[in-house]
């Protein structure tokens, strides 16, 4: 086995949390950021359809950022201009807040650094559905900020979201190799397994772990999060 890159599920693998309890309070802190410009129920209803938006769109010549603007502006009436300005209010002031709801675990850092001694360059493949500087934040609650990652995937620079195998496709093209060096490491069948498809090894992280029985559960490795250390030092 030879894995040069490493690519790592961010949300309950890396940074322990329910998502369901986590994506409840995330849409209940943006709505009332923009509530004086859209009633709170309608907003949510919008963000959530121009979400689907992203991690349903197949054409590669357009960003998963630009996918949410094109759906997500005509919709709710919103000038992006004006609005644009609100949400990073959000991601910056109201965001960290919500690092109540994840439980970090001091494990997350001590895999990474067995993987960068093991010799391999590190990705943080989160679902690209949200901005670089949520996903930053995200990495400072894990407690992996400072670790050196030749890639983060955010919505500002993907074409692509998981489920899609194209997603890992672009992962790879990014990283400028085949997806065979690749190792993807992550807690949810539907979305991280996947990347079996193309050709990348996988791990799947049981810590926290997500199966709808809509996929095919055939990983390669699997094993509890903390199982990664000793699975880097056999290697």
């Amino acid at each position: 086995m030879d894995f040069r890159y490493v690519l790592f599920d961010l949300d309950g693998t890396l940074l322990p949390m329910n998502k369901q309890t986590f994506l409840k309070g995330y849409l209940e802190a943006v709505a009332s950021r923009v509530a004086a410009h859209i009633p709170p129920r309608e907003f949510i209803g919008h963000l959530l359809a121009a979400t689907r938006a992203m991690i349903e769109n197949t054409d590669p010549a357009l960003t998963n950022r630009e996918v949410f603007n094109r759906e997500f502006f005509p919709r709710s009436g919103l000038i992006e201009s004006a609005a644009g300005p609100v949400f990073e209010r959000f991601y910056r002031e109201d965001f960290p807040a919500l690092a109540v709801l994840t439980r970090p675990t001091p494990t997350a850092r001590h895999v990474l650094n067995t993987a960068r001694k093991y010799g391999a360059q590190l990705v943080i493949a989160t679902n690209p559905v949200f901005p670089e500087i949520a996903i930053r934040e995200r990495l400072r609650w894990a407690g992996v900020a400072g670790v050196p990652f030749r890639l983060v995937t955010t919505y500002e620079i993907m074409h692509f979201c998981k489920p899609n195998p194209l997603y890992y496709e672009e992962i790879a093209a990014c990283l400028n190799t085949v997806p065979e060096n690749c190792l993807m490491v992550g807690n949810d069948v539907e979305e991280d397994m996947v990347a079996g498809e193309v050709g990348m090894a996988t791990y799947l992280v049981e810590d926290h772990l997500i199966r709808r029985g809509l996929y095919p559960c055939r990983p390669d490795y699997r094993g509890r999060l903390q199982d990664l250390v000793a699975f880097f030092e056999g290697l």
